[in-house]
């Protein structure tokens, strides 16, 4: 299939994982993203994270955000590579870097100075904090993002302290939302310097809690103590044990949940208005009482009731089961030296139609001379 960006052509001086999960959107969606890289040691997560678990000599992790680009190694100091550089951003579409604010003005690819020499170009840069302000300098790392940004304190329960989120969730949504500017500026037909910080993208993300912190005072996040899943929503919102495993509740009548669960100790909880003032004393009563029976005992009964529910899943659950394996969303990719591994493929669809790639990460400074020869005819 012809992919929406075919044609197009990214220049990538980012690394670790919110610039790179940008362009590996980009690339899905049929950009030609050609990744610059330290002339030395490449994209530093080459060898930083899960290093234990390699591919031809580099992290799982650089494999999964990286493929389907090219890697060009360039030493940025050096005027000769540094030219070669330019000539590729001179034939861009976009150019995507997540340096700290300055440094790509010191290397003289400041959008200013691209766009001197590509007046159509769609710049885009991920930082931590934005190029002003008293974090501006500091480094934009997730787990120090996610402390900043107040995040810490809606998951978990109160006793648990802040707990921040077992993933990089301040890189992706940056990632993300770089992406959703990009195109928007290609849509606009015009040359654009498009800016994302990991902490904006964040508050963003809490753009739910933060409107009604405006609205009630100030008032602090209680999470509840008692099978706590979200700090704003009343009982019996939660994960529930069960003899077999774990069980999930969303939302729900707890009147109606009384009689489809013959747990006579919810009918004391008939008011509405009590289901959040009292969520811990309520789910307290479930969680006992759900947890003499299997969660597909339970899921017979409250799913032909329509109840919103769901049985939690482990990984290894997870891919064995037909609601994964009809989404198909396995790939198998090639790296750059041949080896074939398994990742995620994009998640969008276009016409039904998935979309996947069989190109996997480029081994370090794979591209090299065939970009330079390549870019250095015109």
């Amino acid at each position: 299939m012809i992919k929406p960006l075919d044609g197009l052509l990214v220049v990538d001086f980012s690394q670790f994982l919110s610039g790179p999960s940008t362009t590996l959107r980009l690339a899905d969606l049929g950009a030609r993203v050609i990744k610059i890289e330290h002339h030395l040691h490449g994209d530093i997560t080459r060898s930083m994270y899960a290093s234990h678990l390699n591919i031809e000599g580099d992290s799982a992790f650089y494999q999964a955000v990286n493929r389907g680009k090219e890697s060009v190694q360039a030493n940025l100091k050096s005027a000769d590579d540094l030219e070669v550089i330019k000539r590729i951003v001179e034939k861009a579409d976009i150019l995507v870097h997540n340096f700290r604010p300055g440094v790509m003005a010191r290397l003289g690819l400041a959008y200013a100075d691209v766009k001197s020499i590509n007046p159509n170009i769609v710049y885009g840069s991920i930082s931590g904090y934005g190029n002003q302000g008293p974090y501006a300098e500091k480094p934009g790392q997730d787990l120090l993002v996610q402390a900043l940004s107040g995040n810490v304190w809606q998951t978990g329960k109160d006793s648990d302290g802040p707990t921040p989120m077992g993933y990089a969730i301040a890189d992706v949504f940056a990632g993300a939302q770089l992406v959703q500017g990009i195109l928007a500026a290609l849509l606009a037909d015009e040359s654009a310097e498009v800016e994302v910080s990991m902490l904006e993208a964040m508050l963003d993300f809490q753009f739910e809690p933060l409107t009604l912190y405006y609205q009630d005072g100030g008032e602090p996040i209680v999470r509840g103590d008692v099978n706590a899943a979200h700090p704003l929503v009343g009982a019996p919102y939660g994960l529930y044990k069960t003899t077999t495993g774990y069980l999930a509740l969303a939302m729900g009548a707890i009147p109606k949940l009384a009689e489809l669960l013959s747990c006579d100790g919810l009918n004391e909880f008939a008011d509405p208005n009590t289901w959040y003032k009292q969520r811990d004393a309520i789910k307290a009563v479930l969680a006992a009482h759900l947890s003499h029976e299997s969660t597909e005992y339970w899921l017979a009964i409250l799913e032909p009731a329509d109840i919103w529910c769901a049985k939690v899943l482990n990984w290894t659950q997870l891919v064995e089961h037909d609601g994964f394996k009809v989404l198909d969303m396995v790939q198998s990719v090639t790296h750059g030296l041949g080896h074939s591994y398994q990742t995620t493929r994009c998640p969008i669809r276009f016409d039904e139609s998935i979309i996947t790639n069989a190109i996997g990460a480029p081994s370090l400074g794979q591209h090299t001379a065939n970009v330079i020869q390549e870019f250095s005819k015109s």
